[in-house]
Protein backbone atom coordinates (compact mmCIF):
# COMPACT_ATOMS: atom_id res chain seq x y z
CA UNK A 1 0.00 0.00 0.00
CA UNK A 2 1.24 3.62 -0.82
CA UNK A 3 2.03 5.64 1.91
CA UNK A 4 3.44 8.73 3.60
CA UNK A 5 6.20 9.09 6.36
CA UNK A 6 6.11 12.22 8.05
CA UNK A 7 9.05 13.19 10.39
CA UNK A 8 10.20 16.10 12.59
CA UNK A 9 13.50 17.97 11.58
CA UNK A 10 14.90 17.79 14.74
CA UNK A 11 17.53 14.72 15.02
CA UNK A 12 16.74 12.20 17.29
CA UNK A 13 15.38 8.85 18.43
CA UNK A 14 11.82 8.97 19.93
CA UNK A 15 8.13 7.30 19.83
CA UNK A 16 6.68 6.47 15.81
CA UNK A 17 2.80 6.32 15.37
CA UNK A 18 1.23 3.99 12.28
CA UNK A 19 -1.84 6.26 11.53
CA UNK A 20 -5.26 4.16 10.62
CA UNK A 21 -8.12 5.90 9.17
CA UNK A 22 -12.18 4.74 9.75
CA UNK A 23 -14.37 2.79 8.23
CA UNK A 24 -14.68 3.51 4.20
CA UNK A 25 -12.67 3.46 1.47
CA UNK A 26 -10.37 6.69 3.12
CA UNK A 27 -7.03 7.23 1.68
CA UNK A 28 -4.05 7.99 3.98
CA UNK A 29 -4.92 11.28 5.31
CA UNK A 30 -8.50 10.59 5.81
CA UNK A 31 -9.59 12.90 3.76
CA UNK A 32 -13.55 14.20 4.86
CA UNK A 33 -14.43 17.02 2.04
CA UNK A 34 -12.04 19.78 2.75
CA UNK A 35 -10.89 18.20 5.44
CA UNK A 36 -7.68 15.68 6.31
CA UNK A 37 -7.72 14.85 9.72
CA UNK A 38 -4.95 12.26 9.86
CA UNK A 39 -2.55 14.37 8.19
CA UNK A 40 -3.23 17.03 10.60
CA UNK A 41 -2.07 14.50 13.11
CA UNK A 42 0.62 13.83 11.35
CA UNK A 43 1.87 17.25 10.64
CA UNK A 44 1.00 17.96 14.51
CA UNK A 45 2.77 15.18 16.10
CA UNK A 46 5.94 16.12 13.80
CA UNK A 47 5.96 19.22 15.55
CA UNK A 48 6.37 17.34 18.92
CA UNK A 49 8.93 15.36 17.52
CA UNK A 50 6.98 12.17 16.38
CA UNK A 51 7.52 10.05 13.54
CA UNK A 52 4.52 9.07 11.95
CA UNK A 53 3.14 6.29 8.98
CA UNK A 54 -0.23 6.61 6.95
CA UNK A 55 -1.34 4.76 4.01
CA UNK A 56 -3.88 4.79 1.99
CA UNK A 57 -6.67 1.64 2.30
CA UNK A 58 -7.24 -1.10 0.59
CA UNK A 59 -10.77 -0.38 0.13
CA UNK A 60 -9.82 3.19 -1.20
CA UNK A 61 -7.13 1.93 -3.98
CA UNK A 62 -9.89 -1.30 -4.67
CA UNK A 63 -13.21 -0.01 -4.27
CA UNK A 64 -14.78 -3.50 -4.24
CA UNK A 65 -12.77 -5.33 -1.97
CA UNK A 66 -15.44 -4.92 1.20
CA UNK A 67 -17.84 -6.41 -1.04
CA UNK A 68 -15.65 -9.58 -2.53
CA UNK A 69 -16.42 -12.55 -0.58
CA UNK A 70 -14.24 -13.76 2.36
CA UNK A 71 -12.69 -10.25 2.88
CA UNK A 72 -12.66 -9.28 6.25
CA UNK A 73 -12.18 -6.48 8.61
CA UNK A 74 -8.81 -8.05 9.69
CA UNK A 75 -7.96 -7.97 6.05
CA UNK A 76 -9.20 -4.35 5.42
CA UNK A 77 -6.55 -3.61 8.19
CA UNK A 78 -4.43 -5.67 10.09
CA UNK A 79 -1.37 -7.03 7.12
CA UNK A 80 -0.64 -3.37 6.26
CA UNK A 81 -0.78 -1.99 9.21
CA UNK A 82 1.39 -4.69 11.19
CA UNK A 83 3.69 -4.38 7.69
CA UNK A 84 3.91 -0.23 8.48
CA UNK A 85 4.85 -0.67 12.19
CA UNK A 86 8.13 -2.99 11.23
CA UNK A 87 9.10 -0.32 8.40
CA UNK A 88 8.53 2.13 11.05
CA UNK A 89 11.23 0.44 13.12
CA UNK A 90 14.03 0.48 11.15
CA UNK A 91 13.59 4.60 10.61
CA UNK A 92 16.33 6.62 11.95
CA UNK A 93 14.05 9.10 13.91
CA UNK A 94 12.29 6.31 15.85
CA UNK A 95 12.61 4.35 18.67
CA UNK A 96 12.24 0.81 17.59
CA UNK A 97 11.12 -0.09 20.85
CA UNK A 98 8.43 2.57 20.56
CA UNK A 99 6.23 2.24 17.84
CA UNK A 100 2.50 2.74 18.71
CA UNK A 101 -0.93 2.22 16.64
CA UNK A 102 -3.22 5.13 16.80
CA UNK A 103 -6.86 4.34 15.12
CA UNK A 104 -9.62 6.63 14.86
CA UNK A 105 -13.81 5.78 14.46
CA UNK A 106 -13.16 1.76 13.04
CA UNK A 107 -9.21 2.23 13.32
CA UNK A 108 -9.63 2.09 16.98
CA UNK A 109 -12.28 -0.91 16.92
CA UNK A 110 -9.32 -2.86 15.27
CA UNK A 111 -6.14 -1.45 16.86
CA UNK A 112 -5.97 -4.05 19.61
CA UNK A 113 -6.78 -7.39 16.74
CA UNK A 114 -3.32 -5.17 15.05
CA UNK A 115 -1.11 -5.37 18.41
CA UNK A 116 -2.26 -8.66 18.98
CA UNK A 117 -1.07 -9.57 15.50
CA UNK A 118 1.84 -8.00 15.79
CA UNK A 119 2.94 -8.09 19.49
CA UNK A 120 6.29 -5.45 18.78
CA UNK A 121 3.99 -3.01 19.00
CA UNK A 122 4.43 -0.84 22.24
CA UNK A 123 0.93 0.71 22.93
CA UNK A 124 -2.47 2.03 21.59
CA UNK A 125 -3.97 4.95 20.60
CA UNK A 126 -7.95 4.81 20.39
CA UNK A 127 -9.67 7.81 19.02
CA UNK A 128 -13.56 7.44 19.05
CA UNK A 129 -13.11 4.22 18.67
CA UNK A 130 -16.52 2.24 18.77
CA UNK A 131 -17.66 -0.83 20.32
CA UNK A 132 -21.31 -1.03 20.05
CA UNK A 133 -21.78 -3.38 17.42
CA UNK A 134 -21.82 -1.62 14.36
CA UNK A 135 -24.62 -2.57 12.51
CA UNK A 136 -26.52 -1.07 15.52
CA UNK A 137 -25.14 1.92 15.85
CA UNK A 138 -25.77 2.26 12.25
CA UNK A 139 -29.39 2.09 13.09
CA UNK A 140 -29.10 4.57 15.91
CA UNK A 141 -26.84 7.11 14.02
CA UNK A 142 -28.93 6.90 10.86
CA UNK A 143 -32.14 7.67 13.60
CA UNK A 144 -30.41 10.22 14.90
CA UNK A 145 -29.63 11.68 10.87
CA UNK A 146 -32.98 11.53 10.03
CA UNK A 147 -34.06 13.73 13.20
CA UNK A 148 -31.39 16.44 12.10
CA UNK A 149 -30.76 16.54 8.64
CA UNK A 150 -34.42 14.53 6.89
CA UNK A 151 -33.06 16.15 3.80
CA UNK A 152 -30.38 13.78 3.96
CA UNK A 153 -31.27 10.34 5.38
CA UNK A 154 -35.58 9.95 5.26
CA UNK A 155 -37.47 7.03 7.02
CA UNK A 156 -37.09 4.43 3.79
CA UNK A 157 -32.98 4.19 4.69
CA UNK A 158 -33.29 3.74 8.61
CA UNK A 159 -35.75 0.86 7.86
CA UNK A 160 -33.93 -0.15 5.37
CA UNK A 161 -30.88 -0.33 8.14
CA UNK A 162 -32.98 -1.99 10.86
CA UNK A 163 -33.52 -4.91 7.54
CA UNK A 164 -29.97 -5.19 7.25
CA UNK A 165 -28.96 -5.17 10.27
CA UNK A 166 -32.12 -7.86 11.77
CA UNK A 167 -29.85 -9.95 8.74
CA UNK A 168 -26.16 -9.53 10.86
CA UNK A 169 -28.21 -10.54 14.09
CA UNK A 170 -30.03 -13.71 12.19
CA UNK A 171 -28.50 -16.78 13.25
CA UNK A 172 -28.71 -17.46 9.30
CA UNK A 173 -26.11 -15.41 8.57
CA UNK A 174 -23.35 -17.33 6.38
CA UNK A 175 -20.93 -16.46 4.13
CA UNK A 176 -23.43 -17.16 1.63
CA UNK A 177 -25.49 -13.87 2.52
CA UNK A 178 -25.77 -11.63 -0.58
CA UNK A 179 -24.32 -8.26 0.33
CA UNK A 180 -26.65 -6.27 -0.61
CA UNK A 181 -28.78 -7.92 2.06
CA UNK A 182 -26.67 -6.04 4.26
CA UNK A 183 -25.50 -2.43 5.62
CA UNK A 184 -22.83 -0.60 3.82
CA UNK A 185 -22.74 -3.62 1.01
CA UNK A 186 -19.92 -5.31 2.70
CA UNK A 187 -19.58 -9.06 2.85
CA UNK A 188 -21.69 -11.59 4.82
CA UNK A 189 -17.93 -12.47 5.85
CA UNK A 190 -17.36 -8.95 7.00
CA UNK A 191 -20.21 -8.33 9.18
CA UNK A 192 -19.28 -12.45 10.59
CA UNK A 193 -15.70 -11.03 11.58
CA UNK A 194 -17.58 -8.28 13.50
CA UNK A 195 -20.07 -9.88 14.86
CA UNK A 196 -17.53 -12.28 16.10
CA UNK A 197 -15.08 -9.26 17.57
CA UNK A 198 -14.98 -7.83 20.55
CA UNK A 199 -12.45 -5.07 20.55
CA UNK A 200 -12.54 -4.45 24.54
CA UNK A 201 -12.18 -8.11 25.39
CA UNK A 202 -9.14 -7.92 22.57
CA UNK A 203 -7.76 -4.47 24.54
CA UNK A 204 -8.35 -5.87 27.89
CA UNK A 205 -5.63 -9.20 27.10
CA UNK A 206 -2.97 -6.71 25.82
CA UNK A 207 -0.52 -6.30 28.33
CA UNK A 208 0.20 -2.42 26.68
CA UNK A 209 -0.07 1.02 27.25
CA UNK A 210 -3.34 2.47 25.93
CA UNK A 211 -4.65 6.60 25.56
CA UNK A 212 -8.63 6.37 24.30
CA UNK A 213 -9.70 9.42 23.42
CA UNK A 214 -13.29 11.04 22.75
CA UNK A 215 -14.89 13.91 21.14
CA UNK A 216 -17.91 14.86 23.37
CA UNK A 217 -19.88 15.93 20.45
CA UNK A 218 -19.52 12.64 18.76
CA UNK A 219 -22.73 11.54 17.35
CA UNK A 220 -20.92 8.49 15.44
CA UNK A 221 -18.74 7.16 18.45
CA UNK A 222 -20.81 8.55 21.44
CA UNK A 223 -19.92 8.32 25.31
CA UNK A 224 -23.20 6.71 26.27
CA UNK A 225 -22.71 3.46 23.73
CA UNK A 226 -19.09 3.41 22.83
CA UNK A 227 -16.44 5.02 25.51
CA UNK A 228 -18.94 3.77 28.56
CA UNK A 229 -17.74 -0.06 27.34
CA UNK A 230 -13.66 1.21 27.40
CA UNK A 231 -14.42 2.26 30.24
CA UNK A 232 -16.32 -0.50 31.72
CA UNK A 233 -14.25 -3.14 30.54
CA UNK A 234 -10.41 -1.19 30.89
CA UNK A 235 -11.47 0.32 34.75
CA UNK A 236 -9.28 -2.14 36.55
CA UNK A 237 -6.07 -0.84 34.35
CA UNK A 238 -3.54 1.36 35.75
CA UNK A 239 -2.30 1.80 32.27
CA UNK A 240 -5.00 2.87 30.48
CA UNK A 241 -5.61 6.87 30.15
CA UNK A 242 -9.44 7.67 28.89
CA UNK A 243 -9.53 11.65 28.47
CA UNK A 244 -12.92 13.34 26.82
CA UNK A 245 -12.45 16.24 25.02
CA UNK A 246 -16.34 17.80 24.92
CA UNK A 247 -15.77 20.07 22.79
CA UNK A 248 -15.16 17.90 19.44
CA UNK A 249 -16.57 16.11 17.07
CA UNK A 250 -16.29 12.64 15.52
CA UNK A 251 -13.03 14.05 13.70
CA UNK A 252 -11.71 15.91 16.91
CA UNK A 253 -13.19 19.10 15.15
CA UNK A 254 -13.65 21.68 18.24
CA UNK A 255 -17.13 22.98 17.65
CA UNK A 256 -20.69 23.84 20.02
CA UNK A 257 -23.39 23.10 19.32
CA UNK A 258 -25.29 19.40 17.79
CA UNK A 259 -22.63 18.29 15.70
CA UNK A 260 -24.12 17.14 11.94
CA UNK A 261 -23.00 16.01 8.34
CA UNK A 262 -22.95 19.56 7.25
CA UNK A 263 -19.99 20.50 9.63
CA UNK A 264 -17.37 17.65 8.20
CA UNK A 265 -17.95 20.10 5.20
CA UNK A 266 -16.52 22.94 6.45
CA UNK A 267 -12.88 23.27 6.37
CA UNK A 268 -11.51 22.95 9.82
CA UNK A 269 -8.67 21.14 11.54
CA UNK A 270 -8.07 18.90 14.61
CA UNK A 271 -8.04 20.26 18.04
CA UNK A 272 -4.43 21.19 19.24
CA UNK A 273 -5.37 19.83 22.54
CA UNK A 274 -6.08 16.37 20.99
CA UNK A 275 -2.49 16.98 19.25
CA UNK A 276 -1.13 17.87 22.55
CA UNK A 277 -2.59 15.39 24.37
CA UNK A 278 -1.27 12.67 21.98
CA UNK A 279 2.11 13.67 22.28
CA UNK A 280 1.93 14.23 26.15
CA UNK A 281 1.31 10.80 26.94
CA UNK A 282 3.85 9.46 24.29
CA UNK A 283 6.02 12.13 26.35
CA UNK A 284 4.98 9.99 29.19
CA UNK A 285 4.80 6.30 28.04
CA UNK A 286 8.09 4.76 28.12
Amino acid sequence: MAGTLTRPTEPGSRAGVVLLPGGGPFDRDETSGPNKPLKDLAWGLACRGVTTLRFDKITHTRRDAASVPGFTMSDEYVPHAAAAVRLLQRESTVDSERVFVLGHSMGGKVAPRVAAAEPSVAGLLILAGDTQPMHHAAIRVARHLATVSPALLGQDAVDLFVRQAANVDSPGLSPATPAADLPFGFSASYWLDLRGYDPVATAAALDKPMLILQGGRDYQVTVEDDLSRWQAGLSDRPDVTIHVHAADDHLFFPGTGPSTPADYEKPNHVDRAVVDDIADWLDETR
